[in-house]
């Protein structure tokens, strides 16, 4: 069976083609500036050449339909017709609380995406369009909706309820959400097996770390905690995003600089993080490590916070447990920078981590990197939210 996974933004499209009968990947490629000029697809089917269309795309079916076009094309394809697809599985960032597992997507399911926008703004309206134009083009076709918020739906209360008035919870849904959650299932699962673990019991935490980042705490792979909450700006340091502040710290700046909320979110969200910290030297973490190397003590104390404040999260998340079986590093960071997972472990000393040098020398494949005197498993896990989608996908058509 192929299956196609779609992961939407407002301006952009980016698909794989799985074969799920061996979970290869057949073909992937990335859709840009969609409704903008200059708008461009990129397909890079395994085993051939890159190919490149330069076409007008005014909408996202247009695109999906180039996406189609390039995916059975005579010389560049890898299928001889759209018939070879059994279904389309969907990034879809929120659900709100109507939804905690993936679903076939349906009239209702769309309705919930749409009353979501508010909860989503960047994302949701551009997976429902994705979702729309995939209608569009393959009618008939079975669209799965795997909702990135749907592996912190098992979090019991304690965890995800906010400590503001109680009607806020159930006239809005102000709680704590969690995102990342495809990647954080797929890797908690992952390290499971990877490291032999019991399934019904294994006490992992998953650091994923890059421009976005975010942990979680679970339990035989069901989530009980995560650092992110009603939006992805709470928890860790970021690449731009402020994580935890202080909310005071809102107000006192506004009124200093005149600013409304609108503007000192968007402080929050996009000028912030390492961004922020370092004095504006980059949101890219390799760029920072480089000037914190040349001796920029900006950059220094912004890696050194972003590391720290991990450390708090791993050791608060072991507490919440009663344990840890393992940790798994995943993400652009968390899968490459082996100085800042040595690091990070560095501050577990109390939890029996020992990290072994050489094994920890690695980037982007499973691997343990805790040495055989280590209490704790600590592996390095390469996160497929693609791969877990479609599994998904699979699961349900």
């Amino acid at each position: 069976m192929k299956i196609l996974v779609i992961n939407c933004g407002s301006s952009s499209l980016k698909y794989q083609l799985i074969d799920m009968d061996n979970e290869s990947v057949i073909a992937k490629g990335l859709c840009e500036r969609i409704g903008i000029e200059g708008s461009k697809l990129t397909h890079k089917p395994t085993g051939k050449s890159e190919f490149v269309v330069e076409s007008p795309m005014p909408d996202h079916s247009v695109a999906i339909q180039l996406v189609m076009d390039a995916l059975s094309d005579a010389d560049h394809g890898v299928i001889a017709s759209t018939d070879e697809i059994s279904a389309i599985g969907h990034r879809v960032l929120h659900a709100g609380m109507i939804y905690s597992d993936s679903i076939v997507v349906n009239e209702d399911v769309k309705r919930v995406i749409r009353e979501c926008f508010d909860l989503g703004p960047l994302h949701n309206p551009a997976n429902l369009m994705g979702i729309e134009a995939c209608e569009k083009v393959m009618p008939g076709k079975p669209n799965v909706a795997v909702f990135d918020t749907a592996f912190g739906m098992s979090m019991p209360e304690k965890a995800y309820t906010y400590a503001i008035p109680h009607e806020y919870l159930e006239k809005y849904s102000v709680r704590r959400y969690g995102f990342h959650g495809t990647s954080h299932m797929f890797v908690s699962g992952e390290a499971i097996k990877f490291g032999g673990l019991d399934p019904e019991k294994a006490k992992v935490i998953v650091c994923h770390l890059g421009n976005g980042a975010s942990i979680s705490a679970s339990i035989g792979g069901k989530c009980v905690d995560t650092s992110m909450g009603l939006t992805p700006l709470e928890g860790l340091i970021m690449g731009t995003r402020s994580g935890d502040v202080d909310p005071a710290v809102l107000q006192f700046i506004m009124n200093k600089e005149g600013l409304d909320i609108n503007q000192m979110l968007n402080i929050l969200n996009k000028k912030s993080g390492v961004l922020g910290m370092s004095g504006g030297v980059s949101s890219d973490f390799r760029d920072i490590a480089k000037a914190a190397e040349e001796g920029n003590h900006l950059a220094e104390v912004a890696l050194d916070a972003f590391r720290y404040r991990v450390a708090k999260y791993i050791g608060a998340y072991t507490a919440a447990m009663n344990g840890v079986d393992a940790i798994a590093f995943t993400a652009g960071v968390g899968e490459n920078d082996v100085e800042t997972r040595k690091a990070i472990c560095e501050y577990l000393g109390y939890l029996g981590v020992e990290i072994d040098d050489e094994a920890n020398n690695c980037r982007g494949k499973n691997q343990v990197i805790s040495s055989k005197d280590s209490k704790v498993k600590v592996m390095l896990i390469p996160t497929n939210e693609e791969l877990a989608i479609a599994r998904e996908t699979l699961a349900l058509v």
